[in-house]
C-alpha cells in the first residue's frame, strides 16, 4: 500500500452496507444496538445479506456467512482485493445497454473480482436494488433507470474492507455454520427470510433457495439449542402469529418499519418482531472442586442410610451457581445438608418425617446458641429412681448390654427435667448418636452383636458414647445470623417458601426397601418415647409399624415427585437421586420439566457406606451413580 492509499485509509468513515438489500436492517439499527449484549465472545451472522448490524458494530472476532455464493464472493473480494475491485467499478457506466450486457455475462467464466464488481453494479443499477434469480439461477431483475447511482463508493468500500479483513467469511447453510462455529458466550444475530412464506416473499427475491414453515420451525429449534449452549441471540422476523408461537418463551418486541421493495407505496409498511434470547444459565456437568467452610468439620457425622456427607461438595457446587438466601431441606435425614447450607449463611428450613432426624435439625440447625453445660450432662447421667425401665425390659438382650439399657432409661427420664427445648434436642440427639455408634452397622434390623468387629465405637460404654456425642454437638452449634427452622412432619404437607428447595427422598427400588423405620425403629422410638406408634410385639426386633409413605412404590413416588415439583415450582429445585431407583432418570427429567423452564442432570459417581440386600444383585450393589437433578427458570 502506497503513501496516498495509507492517507486515504486513515480518514475512512464508519462503514455501512455495500449493497441495498431486501430486508436490510438500516432502519432498525438503533433498536438492534440497544439489545446487543455488553460482552460477548464473537459475533456470528449466518444470514448476512447487507450486514447492517455487523458494519455498525465492527467486531474484532466474527463469522459472517450466507447461502448465496455471489454474496460471499463479494465480501471476500472486498476484504482481500478491494483496490482491484474499485478499479473495475470505476470503468462501469450506468446505461441500460451496459446493464443488460453485464447482466448477461456468464459468471462461471469471470474472475472472483469481476464477479464481485458485477454484483455491486447490478445491485446499484437494477430495479429497487433487488437480487432475484430464475430457475436456472440467472439474475433477472430489470434495469432501474436511476440517474446517478453511486456505483463505486470508494471510501465505504475501503472502510468495509478493513472491517472484513479481520473476520471469517464463509458460504454455507446456517445450520452448518452454527454447528461449526457457535460456542458458549457468542452473540448470534439471525435475520432469516421473513414470514409469511409465499412465492412473492422477499427471500425468493434474492436467492433461489426456499424457506418454508418447517424451515422456520427448524430455526426455532436451533435458537433453543444456542440458548442451551449459552449463546446470546437476537432474531428479527415479521409480526406473524407463527413467530410468536415459536419464540413465545423469549422476550419479543414489535416495531413499525417501512418496506422499500414494494412497488405499491401503500404497502410499504410493516411490523418487525425482535426476539431477544438470553443464554440459559448453564451448570457445570462435572462438578468442579470447591472448598466448604471450616465449620463443616465440626458436624458430628455418623453412619446413616442415604447420608449425603460425601456429596456435600457436589451439592454446593451446583447450588452455588444460583443466587438465593433461603433453602428448604425437605428430607433432612442426618441434617448434614441443612448444616452445610447453614454454614454458607443461608436461612435454612429443615423438615423430616422421622422424629430423630427432626431432633438433629432442632439441635444444630434451628438452635443458634444453646449448649448443654457440664452440670446438665452430669444431671442427665445421674441414676433416676423414677426411670420407667421401658428399654431395659422391652429390649433386653436385643441390642445393648444390660448396663447400657439402664443408662438409656436413665437419660430418658432425666431429659424431661431440662426446661430448654434446644437443650432437650441436644440431649436426645446425643443419645441417638450414642446408640447408632454403639450399634454394629448402626441399624436395628437384627439382634445380637454378630457384626462386632472390635472397633473403638463398640468398646466404649454407651455412657461414654453419650458424653462424647454431647461434646461434639455442643461444638457444632453456631449462629449464622439467620432464623432457621426445624420441622417434624410429612414433606408433602410442608408449607415453607424458599428460594431453593433441596429434595433427598427415600429412593424406591424393586431391588431393596427404603423403610427407614425398619432400620431405625429403636432410635425413632427413643425420641418419640414410643408414643403414637403401633408396636409389633410379635417381632424379634420389637419394631413398630412403619409410617405410610408414597415413596414405597413406583407410582407413589412418581405422584409424590409430581406434587412436590408443582408445589415448589417457584423455587430452584435440586433433587438427589440414585441411578438404581424409580422413577427413571428420563421420567424425572420429564416430570421436572413440566414445572421448570430448564432442567439439568449432573451425574456423580458414588458408593454408599453399605449396600442394601447386596446378595440379590451381586457384590457391587452399592456402586451406583448419584444424580443431581436441577430445575430452574431463566
Amino acid at each position: 500500500m502506497n503513501t496516498i492509499q495509507l492517507e486515504l485509509y486513515n480518514e475512512l468513515p464508519q462503514p455501512k452496507p455495500i449493497l441495498k438489500w431486501a430486508g436490510g436492517k438500516q432502519q432498525m439499527l438503533d433498536i438492534l444496538q440497544s439489545n446487543v449484549p455488553k460482552q460477548f465472545n464473537k459475533y456470528i451472522e449466518p444470514f448476512f445479506g447487507g450486514g447492517a448490524l455487523f458494519f455498525t458494530l465492527q467486531p474484532n472476532k466474527a463469522v459472517i456467512a450466507d447461502s448465496n455464493p455471489e454474496l460471499i464472493n463479494l465480501y471476500t473480494v472486498v476484504a482481500n482485493n478491494v483496490e482491484e475491485l474499485i478499479s473495475l467499478l470505476k470503468e462501469m457506466n450506468n446505461t441500460e445497454e451496459e446493464f443488460y450486457r453485464i447482466r448477461s455475462l456468464d459468471i462461471t467464466k469471470m474472475s472472483a473480482v469481476e464477479q464481485a464488481a458485477r454484483t455491486i453494479f447490478l445491485n446499484k443499477t437494477c430495479f429497487n436494488g433487488l437480487y432475484r434469480v430464475n430457475r436456472k439461477g440467472e439474475f433477472n431483475v430489470p434495469y432501474g433507470k436511476y440517474k446517478n447511482p453511486n456505483i463505486c463508493d470508494e471510501p465505504n468500500l475501503r472502510a468495509a474492507s478493513i472491517a472484513l479483513k479481520r473476520i471469517k467469511i464463509v458460504q454455507g447453510d446456517y445450520k452448518e455454520i452454527l454447528k461449526d462455529y457457535a460456542e458458549p458466550g457468542d452473540f448470534i444475530y439471525l435475520d432469516p427470510p421473513y414470514l409469511p412464506i409465499s412465492k412473492y416473499s422477499d427471500f425468493k427475491r434474492y436467492t433461489k433457495e426456499q424457506f418454508y414453515e418447517e424451515d422456520q420451525r427448524e430455526l426455532a429449534e436451533e435458537v433453543d439449542r444456542l440458548a442451551e449452549m449459552g449463546c446470546h441471540v437476537l432474531l428479527t422476523n415479521s409480526n406473524h402469529p407463527l413467530v410468536h408461537e415459536l419464540y413465545g418463551k423469549y422476550k419479543i418486541s414489535v416495531h413499525q418499519t417501512k418496506r422499500y421493495i414494494n412497488s405499491d407505496a401503500t404497502k410499504r409498511t410493516g411490523e418487525d418482531v425482535l426476539v431477544k434470547v438470553e443464554p440459559i444459565k448453564k451448570l457445570i456437568i462435572v462438578p468442579k472442586p470447591v472448598e466448604l467452610p471450616k465449620q463443616m468439620e465440626l458436624f458430628p457425622a455418623t453412619r446413616y442410610m442415604g447420608s449425603k456427607q460425601s456429596l456435600l461438595k457436589d451439592i454446593w457446587t451446583v447450588a452455588s451457581e444460583f443466587e438465593f438466601e433461603t433453602v428448604l431441606d425437605l428430607f433432612s435425614g442426618s441434617s448434614v445438608v441443612s448444616y452445610m447450607f447453614k454454614s454458607q449463611n443461608k436461612q435454612v428450613f429443615s423438615n423430616d418425617y422421622m422424629a430423630f432426624s427432626a431432633c438433629f435439625a432442632k439441635s444444630m440447625i434451628e438452635n443458634n446458641q444453646y449448649r448443654l453445660s457440664d452440670e446438665d450432662v452430669k444431671m442427665l447421667c445421674t441414676p433416676n429412681p423414677n426411670a420407667d425401665g421401658f428399654v431395659t425390659e422391652t429390649f433386653r438382650d436385643l441390642y445393648f448390654a444390660e448396663e447400657d439399657n439402664i443408662f438409656i432409661d436413665t437419660v430418658r427420664a432425666n431429659i424431661k427435667m431440662l426446661k430448654n427445648e434446644y437443650k432437650k434436642a441436644i440431649a436426645q440427639s446425643a443419645l441417638v448418636r450414642a446408640c447408632l455408634k454403639k450399634r454394629p452397622r448402626g441399624i436395628f434390623t437384627y439382634t445380637g452383636h454378630r457384626y462386632d468387629d472390635g472397633r473403638r465405637d463398640l468398646l466404649l460404654s454407651l455412657e461414654e458414647q453419650f458424653v462424647e456425642a454431647v461434646s461434639l454437638i455442643n461444638s457444632a452449634v453456631f449462629d449464622n445470623g439467620k432464623t432457621n427452622k426445624a420441622r417434624h412432619g410429612d414433606a408433602m404437607e410442608a408449607r415453607f417458601k424458599a428460594d431453593m428447595v433441596y429434595i433427598d427422598p427415600p429412593y424406591y427400588s424393586p431391588l431393596s426397601d427404603n423403610e427407614y423405620v425398619r432400620r431405625y425403629h429403636f432410635i425413632e422410638g427413643l425420641v418419640r418415647d414410643w408414643k403414637g406408634v403401633e408396636m409389633q410385639w410379635h417381632t424379634k426386633t420389637k419394631k413398630f409399624k412403619s409410617y405410610p409413605t408414597p415413596f414405597s412404590s413406583e407410582k407413589g413416588a412418581y405422584d409424590a415427585f409430581n406434587q412436590l415439583f408443582k408445589r415448589h415450582r417457584e423455587s430452584i429445585l435440586i433433587v438427589s437421586y440414585s441411578s438404581n431407583s424409580l422413577p427413571t432418570k428420563d421420567d424425572m427429567l420429564k416430570l421436572m420439566s413440566k414445572y421448570k423452564a430448564h432442567v439439568e442432570v449432573i451425574e456423580v459417581d458414588h458408593r454408599y457406606s453399605f449396600g442394601n440386600q447386596g446378595h440379590k444383585v451381586g457384590d457391587n450393589k452399592n456402586e451406583v451413580k448419584e444424580y443431581l437433578f436441577v430445575g430452574f427458570d431463566r
